[in-house]
């Protein structure tokens, strides 16, 4: 919503800006869960495995020595926001648009399109945010290629990061160890491209 607010007084953020947030694994205490409405303003949860050694040893070099991180400017304000205004200049078939909406409608386990593992181990499926996500990370992963529209495998790459954190799972996904990321892969695969497309 670019604005935060602080003892009762908004206050308007500077364009650009984001939010990144941390996440500490369940079973860890020290944080507090946010609200699943404060969760789905996320654009993406990314998971981050643990670092292998190699990787230790490099952050432990980098941080712990005398030397001071220097951080190196590589675009200003004005061009980040000329960035995202082309990522959203670049155009989405009706056919590819409709097939994130097909994979969204999915996520619900009350709709007739819900694969068995939705219908089994959901109790509520992502609101209209995950896929303006998947529609978005899309027109950005089509970019990054060296393309200028969006294909079925752009939206399904999105799909994972986009959707995992709007899916509220229920007791039987936690007792048989039935994740979000789960989920998403049983919906890539029973929720076909072919049949999006125009006739």
């Amino acid at each position: 919503e670019r604005r935060v607010t602080v003892a009762m007084e908004i206050h308007p953020l500077p364009r650009p800006s984001f939010g990144l947030a941390t996440q500490n694994p369940l079973e860890m205490e020290g944080t507090y869960p946010l609200p699943e409405a404060q969760l789905d303003r996320f654009f993406f949860k990314i998971d981050v495995p643990m670092p292998s050694v190699e990787e230790l040893v490099l952050i432990a070099n980098r941080t712990t020595g005398a030397e001071a991180i220097r951080l190196e400017k590589v675009a200003d304000g004005p061009t980040i926001l000329a960035m995202q205004q082309l990522a959203r200049e670049v155009p989405v078939a009706s056919h590819v648009t409709a097939y994130a909406a097909t994979l969204l409608t999915a996520t619900h386990p009350d709709q007739p399109t819900a694969p068995s593992t939705v219908r089994d181990f959901v109790r509520f499926g992502s609101s209209p945010r995950g896929m303006q996500a998947m529609i978005l990370a899309g027109k950005i992963i089509a970019l990054f290629d060296g393309r200028f529209n969006v294909s079925f495998d752009d939206i399904r790459s999105a799909a994972t990061p986009a959707l995992r954190h709007r899916l509220i799972l229920n007791f039987e996904a936690q007792a048989e160890g039935v994740s979000a990321d789960d989920i998403v892969a049983s919906l890539l695969s029973s929720v076909p491209t072919e049949s999006r497309q125009p006739a």
